[in-house]
């Protein structure tokens, strides 16, 4: 007798799932009324006025040349659409590409690891302090660059340091993957998720930058903490861990700590070109409103500096900014398929009528109770598309002017998106640097999910207290 087995459920793959927004949104465009907002200009950039919402017919004939207008989406529509997308997102698919290919760079000198180990040695010795100061380390990171897959060659540095000191694997996984998410979720400079949003809504100057340097300290401090009362309890009674098995087995393995690794002047000069090129960004965006064009030119000249001073050849420089292009090509040709999605339903004029009806049916909802609706609906797409400049060219065209029409700043959709994606991920099975850290460090994802969902639910707590704040705050000229 054969046994059926069942397949389990498959997320599709992001490219499958946006191609089924374009075919839905174009069924939408032929049921969906069309309807379009009158438009201003407030401080150099285009607003949507409020109260302005008439619809159009779906067929019509244009006056001035006399050809059939149709509204309605059709194959071709669905078909052109990645085309159209990728031309119109092609400032912001460009800047993700030279970032990308930038930083595989600078990365390949192997400066940032390096520096890394050498600060783990360093206070080793002080034991608990390691904590603390690797995790503000990755923060940063997070914050800055959008450390993320960037992390994972840590997860195998910090497991045996952390069960040499006494703590267990879920410690050390925590240093390095909540370290970076913390800073993630607090980004301030971060170009995939606070610099691509602000750019879809054209907000110039990164103005709320004060503000998530509160955020960070907040954020940052709170799950730091998190972190050091799990791995002082632990370490006081072992045998609370869920991994305690399995951490006694890998206690028996562990011999010794990489502990030689060099740090060599080339390396230390590689990081001072980083940090000093993410100053300049900060001094950039704040004093000079810098946007894509000349923040591509600082990550690319700190590529290019880098290399040279790693000592690497032309060709060499050039072979690592192909690799950073083939890295980041996926995240790059999403925004630009995502755009597609935007395309459709713009051709099919039916975004104005879906900001109607939702500006509509949340007129009179408390500032709160929107902005945490916008958090929470970020968090829940984030399931689906584990990306936040993904998730930024899907979500940004619809929630910032809806966000303008609930008289409120735009700069709150931003936050909630820049909060909501990186926390999801913290959670979300879809997540890969997550599943990925999880394997190196033999945790099963149901014990992380018992571990975390307390500092999960806490932390979405602060968040939405954070995206109210930032959707109240009056829009700087």
């Amino acid at each position: 007798m054969s046994q059926k087995t069942k397949k389990a459920f498959a997320v599709p793959h992001t490219y499958t799932i946006i191609f089924a927004l374009m075919v839905l949104v174009a069924a939408l465009t032929w049921v969906v009324p069309s309807g379009v907002f009158d438009t201003a200009e407030v401080n150099g950039r285009e607003v949507t006025v409020a109260g302005t919402y008439h619809e159009v017919d779906k067929v019509s004939v244009d006056p001035e040349t006399g050809d059939e207008v149709d509204l309605r989406q059709g194959v071709n529509a669905v078909l052109e659409a990645p085309t159209l997308g990728i031309q119109e997102a092609i400032e912001v698919v460009a800047f993700v590409f030279v970032v990308g290919g930038s930083f595989q760079i600078i990365t390949a000198t192997g400066a940032i690891d390096a520096g890394m180990r050498r600060v783990v040695r360093r206070f080793k010795s002080k034991d608990i302090v390691v904590i603390p100061v690797a995790m503000l380390l990755f923060a940063l990171g997070g914050s800055t660059f959008g450390m993320a897959e960037e992390t994972l060659p840590f997860f195998a540095i910090f497991l045996p340091i952390m069960i040499t000191m006494g703590f267990d694997s879920i410690t050390a996984f925590m240093i390095v993957f909540l370290g970076a998410k913390a800073g993630y979720v607090a980004s301030t400079i971060n170009p995939f998720s606070v610099l691509i949003s602000q750019g879809i809504l054209g907000i110039t100057g990164n103005p709320q930058l004060w503000l998530r340097a509160i955020m960070f300290v907040v954020i940052v401090g709170l799950t730091i903490a998190f972190v050091m009362l799990y791995a002082t309890r632990i370490r006081k009674n072992p045998e609370k861990s869920l991994t305690y098995h399995e951490d006694q087995v890998l206690r028996q393995d562990i011999k010794t700590v990489d502990e030689e690794t060099p740090f060599t002047g080339q390396q230390k000069a590689v990081l001072a070109v980083f940090i000093g090129g993410i100053a300049l960004i900060v001094w950039g965006l704040v004093s000079q409103g810098w946007y894509m064009n000349e923040l591509s030119a600082i990550f690319l000249a700190m590529g290019i500096i880098s290399g040279i001073i790693a000592g690497f050849g032309q060709k060499r420089i050039a072979e690592e900014f192909v690799a950073g292009l083939k890295d980041f090509a996926f995240s790059a040709i999403v925004i630009g398929l995502a755009r597609g999605v935007l395309v459709i339903a713009n051709n099919g004029m039916i975004i104005d009528t879906i900001l109607n009806d939702m500006a509509n049916g949340l007129a009179g909802v408390p500032s709160a109770i929107f902005t945490s609706i916008l958090y929470l609906l970020e968090n829940l797409l984030t399931i689906l598309v584990p990306s936040s400049s993904s998730l930024a060219a899907l979500t940004m065209p619809i929630f910032g002017p809806l966000t303008e029409l609930m008289g409120l700043n735009p700069e709150g959709a931003v936050t909630a998106l820049c909060l909501a994606e990186p926390m999801m991920t913290i959670m979300a099975p879809t997540s890969a640097i997550l599943v990925a850290g999880l394997a190196v460090c033999k945790i099963s994802l149901e014990k992380w999910w018992k571990v975390s969902w307390k500092y999960f639910l806490a932390m979405s707590l602060v968040c939405m207290v954070f995206t109210a704040i930032s959707a109240m705050l009056p829009v700087v000229a």
